[in-house]
């Protein structure tokens, strides 16, 4: 019987992709090389960058019943996080927008519930996927997550759901849209709201308030291949409409190989099924 290693299923993971479309494998000369200065310009100039029809329709019919088979084991959470995703200041006025807490509530896919062998995990673990990544962000480095739960995640929304405001605690978000909604459930941005050093306060109190007057917006099809500064832009979606989920894939890299998140973020972000996991295995160490 013949093997294939790991490796090589990532490999064949790719024939999910429009590479047609998408050269992603040479990205050093000809159209590939153009296709990347594209997206490096574009990331540059507006913070971000969408790829319709990255995956082709058969994989994103083969992506979506893969996530709608995994999703009846995924927990329903409820988050409540400032836009910060900290705590709330309580020495800020009552009334201070960006100081206060916004919920949304989610199916969610940790990556330990997403089995090696499912296709969103094969597309994952690609080196040339992730190699793709890095230098759009002109990264001397960058690596797949090392966190067992933060580093692959699907995430549903389901009718009358959407995700509150909030910036990301990495410096750039990478999603694939798995299904969409039959109408809303859109993605809406501020590009590049705040920096290290400042934050653009009127225009995200704007947004807050509801005024989505300048942020921007674009509506993505299944399939949708999107990078965003997300760290740096403050973004949710708006409510989803109809009866269809909203269903995505959050793809996480960090520039350090190891790192991994704490216990406390981990059961804040993924709530009791991982802290018990977190506890039993503190509770087997100690005996």
């Amino acid at each position: 019987m013949q093997t294939h290693s790991f490796c090589e299923h990532t490999d064949m993971a790719l024939n999910l992709i429009d590479l047609q479309r998408f050269p992603i494998k040479d990205l050093d000369s000809g159209v590939g090389a153009r296709f990347l200065a594209q997206c490096q310009q574009q990331i540059d100039q507006q913070g971000w960058c969408s790829f319709e029809g990255f995956i082709h329709p058969q994989g994103v019919e083969a992506l979506a019943n893969e996530a709608k088979a995994l999703l009846p084991s995924a927990d329903t959470l409820t988050v409540k996080r400032t836009i910060y995703q900290g705590v709330p200041d309580d020495t800020a006025p009552a009334d201070d927008l960006r100081k206060q807490e916004y919920t949304h509530t989610a199916q969610q896919l940790a990556n330990d519930q997403i089995p090696n062998e499912t296709l969103i995990q094969q597309l994952y673990q690609s080196p040339i996927l992730t190699e793709f990544v890095r230098r759009v962000q002109r990264k001397q480095q960058l690596y797949r997550c090392a966190d067992e739960f933060q580093a692959l995640n699907v995430v549903a929304l389901k009718p009358q759901a959407r995700h509150a405001w909030h910036y990301d605690t990495v410096e750039c978000t990478v999603t694939l849209l798995l299904q969409s909604s039959e109408s809303g459930g859109e993605f809406v941005f501020l590009p590049n709201s705040r920096t290290d050093e400042s934050e653009q306060t009127e225009l995200v109190d704007q947004l807050l308030s509801g005024d989505l007057s300048n942020a921007q917006t674009f509506s993505r099809g299944a399939g949708t291949f999107t990078f965003f500064r997300g760290g740096y832009s403050l973004h949710g979606v708006t409510k989803v409409e109809g009866s269809r989920e909203r269903v995505s894939a959050v793809l996480t890299y960090d520039e350090q190989p190891d790192r991994v998140l704490s216990d406390e973020v981990n059961i804040q972000i993924y709530g009791p099924r991982v802290e018990k996991i977190l506890n039993d295995r503190k509770l087997a160490q100690s005996q």
